[in-house]
């Protein structure tokens, strides 16, 4: 029975995945081995079998990459990551205290933003003066008109305006002509043509503010930012009359902050310095950050063949005292010590046989000084117990008071140190 079953041969065919198969029993091993069964198939034309699907193929992918980037989110998908990636700011720079870079990208969008909330609270200014030329060719003085431009901040809407005083102040005296005070001042507001004439309510040359009013209501007040606050760096947008050339803004960034600068007049200002042009006509126009606040009254640049970018601004909450007392007072009320003085240092003192220090030359009388016992002839070399050394550090420590304090005056006579109270009286 065993080798009747061994000798059968069972051949059977089977169809696997289309293939086509003989299954044959081999009696001497019980395994079954599978042969192909070699029987020709239908055979298929050249254009059917590779032509069709190559060129389907190619449809077929053009189809989608056309999605991919047709449709927004897909394509950012693909490719948005690269670019994040580049402007992304490492977690080392995150780090270290500096903050964090930003895109370029919404450059123009800032600029716009920042030009539209400043403008309508910039005004032209123009002024009219006299000047009269001595010893003309024709005999005698001759008189005429001049014209100057300036620009200014409004700073409230019933028609108040920061500018500089050097703009509205033009009095002037050389040996050959003299310069009269303003005879008129015109201004003209952002985007309107009319004419509004204006009244100077206050002037202080030593900050070089002035505050001038027009008869309107409903006018646009800048906003004003926190000037202590503001990096090197920032964006920052200069806006004014330039050459009387209405409502121009340039662009830029703050270079430097608490910078010390030495007008022609030998006055010194603390500024914030900025590359955006500032050109004749800038002054009293606002330097403002990205929001569109201000940061800095315009009011100063450097010239010269090898000078370039290099404006200044009076930072904007130094003048916030300054303004409220020029439209109560029409001036600013300083504390006022009453002395002329002159610095010494070490060469000077050592060669006159004094302390290096400030000498004093003069002292008013009924002056804070003589009431306290300062005397022609010392030297003051301390303030509050500060060391000073010059007129500008004494008028530091001295600016720092109200009038009617009291003050520390520490000076040398005769080679002995002595300290003097005094009474600050107010700047005349």
């Amino acid at each position: 029975m065993e080798n009747n079953n061994m000798n059968n041969q069972t051949n059977e065919t089977n169809n696997v995945n289309g293939t086509k198969f003989k299954t044959v029993s081999d009696p001497g091993t019980y395994k079954t081995v599978y042969e192909i069964d070699n029987k020709p198939k239908k055979q298929h034309s050249f254009g059917k079998s590779v032509v069709l699907p190559f060129f389907s193929g190619i449809v077929g992918c053009a189809v989608v990459l056309g999605t991919c980037f047709t449709v927004p989110t897909i394509r950012n998908q693909l490719f948005g990551s690269t670019n994040s990636s580049s402007t992304g700011t490492s977690s080392s720079s995150q780090s270290s205290g500096y903050v964090d870079q930003v895109s370029l990208s919404n450059y123009s969008d800032t600029a716009v933003y920042a030009a539209n909330k400043i403008l309508p609270s910039i005004v032209g200014i123009e002024i009219q003066y006299n000047v009269t030329s001595m010893f003309s060719i024709f005999g005698g003085n001759q008189t005429s008109t001049a014209t100057a431009t300036g620009s200014g901040i409004i700073i409230s809407e019933d028609g108040y305006i920061l500018t500089n005083n050097h703009v509205v102040s033009s009095s002037e005296a050389e040996a050959y002509y003299q310069v009269s005070e303003a005879t008129k001042v015109t201004v003209k507001l952002f985007d309107d043509d009319t004419e509004y004439d204006a009244t100077i309510v206050g002037t202080d040359e030593e900050t070089d503010l002035a505050v001038i009013k027009i008869d309107a209501t409903g006018l646009t007040p800048a906003e004003f930012a926190d000037s202590d606050s503001i990096k090197v760096g920032e964006f920052a947008m200069a806006v004014g009359s330039p050459l009387g050339l209405q409502s121009t803004i340039t662009c830029g960034v703050v270079s430097a902050v608490n910078r010390e600068v030495t007008d022609s007049d030998g006055k010194t200002y603390t500024l914030i310095q900025t590359d955006a042009a500032i050109n004749a006509g800038n002054s009293g126009g606002a330097l403002v950050n990205s929001e569109g606040k201000v940061i800095g009254v315009n009011t100063l640049k450097l010239t010269g063949t090898d000078v370039e970018g290099m404006g200044f601004a009076i930072p904007i909450n130094s003048t916030t005292d300054i303004t409220s007392q020029l439209i109560q007072y029409s001036k600013v009320r300083r504390p006022y010590i009453g002395i002329t003085g002159m610095d010494l240092d070490a060469e000077t003192a050592n060669a006159n046989h004094l302390v290096e220090g400030i000498y004093v030359r003069d002292v008013e009388t009924f002056s804070a000084a003589e009431k306290g016992g300062i005397k022609i002839g010392d030297v003051i070399i301390k303030a509050d117990g500060q060391d000073v050394k010059t007129m500008d550090e004494l008028n530091e420590v001295k600016n720092s008071h109200s009038i009617g304090d009291e003050m520390t005056i520490t000076v040398n006579r005769n080679g002995e140190e002595m300290d003097l109270t005094i009474t600050l009286g107010e700047q005349p």
